[in-house]
């Protein structure tokens, strides 16, 4: 879990209504520093190097002026939308050096996520994933989770790609040891432009573990259980069950859950989760909730239990490999392992030597 990081990758910095009007949101994703603000209501999002170009003041540390402009917090210069430096309060009527400016990152603002690249030029035939759940009106969505967590981002797209940890992990709750029986296939085509993996469980009369049960009403069910890494930003679980034989009926029940990873660093990551169900869809034992109510209720204690995991694994990572013998795979890991080529693959891929111009401090 060492040099993991990918830059040339979408990464959601939060939800549109994150970003109110006015206000200076500080960030920092693949270990580099941001400074984000939506300018004016209606506006786009803009985001910066979180540096302030002259002594590396945190630009979120500042404050926007009434004029719309970014003003750093130690020397006052101000910057505005464009990243442009407009005003140097100690050099009033001297003209403003041309590197007197902020790093811009590309931001796409799409269905009430906002995206940002965080490499190179982004790549024009890759988009962020769409989420489309969260504009549908066929569809109701709840935002489960939003925390950092203090492990690096893999091991949790290592925790959603394999569910046969669903017992004992979760046993009790979405989880039995009948789940670990389910066989598993594997798919690598890719999703949305992006290189992907997607695991797939089909079960017939399967016998529903207790919070699922309670869900969607049925005890025996036929069930489809599709977990997919859209990219190492984005997984996607879908789960849909019926009364056997009714799978693709008006019977069918079932949810999506969608997984938002964002790298801080090789030791932190923010993990977001929002959960979808099916518009008018009630839980069964009091209909005036609504299914996606009573999922986003009960999985904060699924999603407690595998944050002690992730973090017990990353105490054990942290030590060093004397008289470890290595891990172990199972067939269950066939996603991780396919995950991991990818995450390798695309570190690899930014790790190719570039020529950089050597920096020159000259006093303006």
């Amino acid at each position: 879990m060492k040099e993991t990081l990918i830059r040339n990758l979408w990464y959601v910095a939060g939800t549109s209504d994150e970003f109110a009007p006015g206000q200076l949101v500080g960030q920092t994703i693949v270990g580099l520093p941001l400074v984000l603000w939506r300018p004016e209501a209606g506006g786009e999002v803009v985001a910066f190097d979180g540096r302030c170009c002259h002594k590396r003041m945190p630009l979120a540390a500042g404050k926007l002026l009434a004029d719309g402009t970014l003003e750093c917090a130690y020397h006052g210069l101000c910057f505005d939308s464009a990243g442009k430096c407009v005003k140097i309060p100690s050099q009033p009527g001297r003209a403003i050096p041309s590197r007197a400016k902020l790093r811009p990152y590309p931001i796409v603002e799409q269905d009430g996520m906002v995206w940002i690249w965080m490499g190179d030029d982004a790549n024009p035939a890759l988009r962020p994933p769409r989420i489309p759940e969260l504009a549908s009106p066929e569809w109701e969505t709840v935002r489960v989770q939003n925390a950092e967590v203090p492990t690096n981002y893999l091991l949790l797209i290592e925790n959603l790609l394999d569910i046969s940890h669903f017992y004992p992990l979760h046993d009790g709750n979405i989880g039995d040891i009948a789940n670990s029986e389910i066989p598993v296939e594997f798919s690598h085509e890719g999703v949305q432009g992006n290189r992907s993996v997607t695991s797939v469980r089909k079960a017939e009369s399967y016998r529903h573990p207790p919070y699922l049960e309670d869900f969607f009403g049925y005890e025996l069910v036929d069930r489809h259980h599709t977990h997919s890494m859209i990219s190492p930003a984005a997984i996607r679980v879908d789960l849909r069950c019926a009364p056997p034989g009714r799978l693709q009926t008006e019977d069918e029940r079932g949810y999506i859950l969608t997984h938002l990873i964002t790298p801080v660093d090789e030791r932190h990551h923010r993990w977001r989760v929002i959960a979808a169900c099916r518009a008018g869809h009630r839980w069964p034992s009091d209909p005036s909730v609504s299914t996606v109510a009573r999922v986003a209720e009960k999985f904060p204690g699924v999603i407690a239990q595998d944050l002690w995991a992730l973090t017990e694994q990353q105490k054990m990572l942290d030590l060093a490999d004397t008289h470890y013998l290595g891990e172990m795979h199972l067939r269950a890991d066939t996603g991780i392992l396919k995950a991991r080529e990818i995450v390798r693959d695309m570190v690899a891929a930014e790790s190719q030597p570039t020529s950089q111009p050597a920096s020159q401090a000259v006093a303006a």
